[in-house]
């Protein structure tokens, strides 16, 4: 049954990127119809960071973990390196609550 499932979910995402490549000559958006649709990529990213950083379960995740995800977008913005940007997220929250932060 999962492995259905999975072939199920490979074969609906290769329809879709497939359709893309082959409509894209075929269909054209306005110019503010195109923007907007290229910002509602980073508008989505966004607002699941913000849900996963900000939630624990039905609740507030604290302090420690939003500061962490502060710390990780700050180092991103700077353009650090991929590892560096996670070990100080995960060290910063860490860091917080070995000292009692929630």
């Amino acid at each position: 049954m999962v492995i259905a499932g999975i072939l199920i979910l490979a074969v609906g995402t290769f329809g879709f990127r497939l359709s893309g490549r082959l409509l894209k000559a075929r269909i054209s958006f306005p110019p503010r119809a195109r923007k907007l649709l290229e910002s509602a990529a980073v508008v989505l990213l966004a607002a699941l960071v913000a849900v996963s950083a900000l939630t624990q379960g039905h609740s507030a995740a604290g302090v420690a973990r939003p500061a962490g995800v502060a710390v990780a977008g700050l180092l991103a913005w700077r353009k650090a390196p991929f590892l560096v940007i996670v070990l100080a997220a995960a060290g910063t929250t860490a860091a917080l609550r070995l000292c009692g932060v929630p």
